[in-house]
């Protein structure tokens, strides 16, 4: 797999910062009162059990869902002749009706990349993620981990500042969730900010930097990977790293 060199650093977009961010669907309080900031740099990933609001808060920061309260900043305004560069990617991928190749192209198209141009970096996108072989291949007759792969392969080929991932391996066998870790780390490596969502504390302990754990709809621990396994200051991060069910 082939990664491209870090970019050059810019205004960063970063810091990420939530004040108060509240949201209620079917009069259940998913998030209540969130407040969190999410700096430039290191893998952060958001833990918690099914039902926390992990997906709806990636949601939220990504700009899917409008919160009924707070407010959503980043540090560089968005304009638009500078948006801010940010992508997306499912636990179920969303792959078009064409070719994997073509699923990239259309990406590079909407983000009015020339047609020559679009050619070489699906190419380079699908040579990175170890996909070149099944670039003619409909994408829905892709397996899962393969559809994966082409996910980050599309966004990754944007150069996103920032980069959601939603329990991006939670369908996953083994071998395919080491491949889409290893593109996850290489997509750091060349500069991407990865804010991931996962409920697998092993897999945290392999990709994150920084943990935010959520509980309820609260944020419980806000810290480094290491003092959370390390030294958990909650009672729910005790409970949770002790395998003990959250409800």
């Amino acid at each position: 797999m082939t990664a491209l060199p870090r970019r050059p650093p810019t205004v960063s977009a970063l810091p990420l910062t939530l004040s108060g961010v509240t949201y209620t669907a079917r009069e259940r309080h998913i998030l209540g009162g969130v407040s969190l900031e999410i700096e430039a740099g290191p893998r952060t990933v958001v833990l918690g059990p099914n039902g926390a609001g992990k997906s709806v808060l990636l949601r939220i920061c990504h700009g899917l869902i409008t919160p009924q309260e707070g407010q959503v900043r980043w540090h560089r305004s968005a304009t638009a002749a500078r948006p801010v560069r940010q992508a997306m990617v499912f636990q179920r991928p969303v792959m078009l009706r064409r070719s994997a190749a073509a699923n990239i192209r259309y990406a590079l198209n909407l983000h009015q990349v020339p047609r020559a141009e679009r050619h070489r970096l699906a190419e380079v996108a699908l040579a990175r993620t170890g996909l070149t072989e099944v670039a003619r291949t409909p994408a829905h007759h892709l397996s899962i981990g393969e559809q994966q792969r082409l996910a980050l392969a599309r966004a990754w080929v944007l150069e996103p500042e920032v980069l959601f991932l939603d329990e991006p391996t939670a369908s996953l066998d083994p071998a395919s969730t080491r491949a889409v870790e290893d593109i996850i780390r290489a997509i750091d490596r060349s500069g991407t900010k990865i804010i991931m969502t996962s409920h697998d504390l092993a897999q945290a302990r392999r990709i994150a930097h920084e943990v935010v754990l959520l509980h309820r709809g609260q944020v419980v621990e806000n810290t480094s990977a290491a003092m959370f396994f390390e030294a958990p200051e909650s009672a729910e991060a005790r409970a949770f790293l002790a395998g003990e069910l959250l409800w």
